[in-house]
């Protein structure tokens, strides 16, 4: 799949995320991009072997609660979408296109300040 093609299936799970929480994105100083694989630092940030890395996305910032009235001027937050490992591990088209809107709604929780645990919880983990 071609990375035009695989940006649209990160927008159009972008658009099944609920109205208001999009709002809230679109005002959390925050970027959603995709990259074809994480970077070395990414992964031993993440605690994960860089040569056996399966990664499909990474929230990196501060999320939404733990923000303070000192929280302006930042560097906007970011979520990175990997198109290859996700690619990988679903290659048929709608098993792709579920784990890429499951992927998205992941790391936006992250960024709603739930952790891996109370994802795992909900079964979002």
């Amino acid at each position: 799949m071609t990375k035009p093609e695989f940006e649209r299936l990160v927008r159009s799970a972008i658009g099944k995320i609920p109205p208001r929480f999009r709002r809230e994105l679109r005002e959390g100083n925050i970027v959603i991009m995709v990259k074809s694989r994480p970077g070395r630092q990414q992964l031993i940030k993440m605690e994960m072997n860089p040569d056996e890395e399966d990664l499909f996305g990474l929230y990196e910032g501060v999320p939404l609660p733990q923000r303070s009235q000192y929280y302006n001027m930042a560097v906007p937050d970011k979520i990175t979408i990997f198109q290859e490992p996700l690619e990988e591990a679903y290659p048929n088209e709608l098993a792709l296109r579920e784990q890429v809107r499951r992927t998205v709604f992941h790391e936006v929780a992250h960024f709603f300040g739930f952790d891996d645990d109370e994802l795992a919880a909900m079964g979002w983990g």
